[in-house]
């Protein structure tokens, strides 16, 4: 997928910044209500659900395939509009991940790239030196899987990223085949979680 997308909220073109074979934080997904709660107000007219809710089938596939590789995902979830509120889209958002078959799986991932969002603006001693292992420990990690690693990172604070992912993809090297299809898949879970909170959440230019 090329990293320019269609801004489905917007109408412009932008290069694409969310998170892909490893994922930056991302704004959290408000809870949902307790039993016997309040329901939560619907969005405001012209907010961004709102216009995902209205947008056109083409538009809005396109810019969920941004969040998750998966075409039966994204058509999924675009038929299924419209939306109430952010919980109401993420948890249909998890239901389409846990039905992944095999292949929508193997699509989701082939999409992801590593390399267009690898671990920056880590400084100190040692940076070198653990980049090169990250590059060393992705292409174990490919050559062994297939596919790129993927991992989320919310709520890892930026100056742990890159021992974090190093760990993890050193701690996941000693999957089986199966298991480690069955942690990517959940990875690709909440990092389309993550990306579609903050599709939701963006604003037109200018406002």
């Amino acid at each position: 997928m090329s990293s320019d997308t269609p801004d489905v909220l917007t109408g412009a073109t932008t290069a694409s910044t969310q998170p892909s074979a490893i994922a930056p934080p991302a704004p959290a997904a408000a809870p949902a209500p307790a039993a016997g709660a309040p329901a939560a107000p619907p969005p405001p007219p012209g907010c961004a659900l709102d216009r995902l809710n209205a947008a056109q089938d083409g538009a809005v596939e396109a810019a969920l395939l941004a969040c998750c590789g998966s075409r039966r995902w994204a058509r999924r979830l675009a038929t299924h509009r419209p939306y109430p509120d952010l919980p109401a889209l993420l948890a249909a958002a998890d239901e389409a991940s846990y039905d992944l078959t095999p292949r929508d799986l193997t699509e989701a991932l082939a999409d992801e790239s590593v390399a267009q969002h690898a671990p920056s603006g880590s400084r100190g001693p040692g940076t070198l030196a653990a980049h090169t292992a990250l590059r060393a420990a992705h292409a174990a990690y490919e050559s062994k899987f297939g596919h790129v690693f993927v991992v989320c990172l919310d709520g890892v604070p930026h100056e742990e990223v890159l021992g974090h992912v190093l760990a993890a993809i050193r701690a996941r090297l000693d999957n089986d085949a199966e298991t480690e299809r069955e942690v990517a898949a959940d990875e690709l879970r909440r990092i389309a979680r993550g990306r579609l909170a903050h599709l939701a959440a963006t604003r037109p230019h200018g406002t």
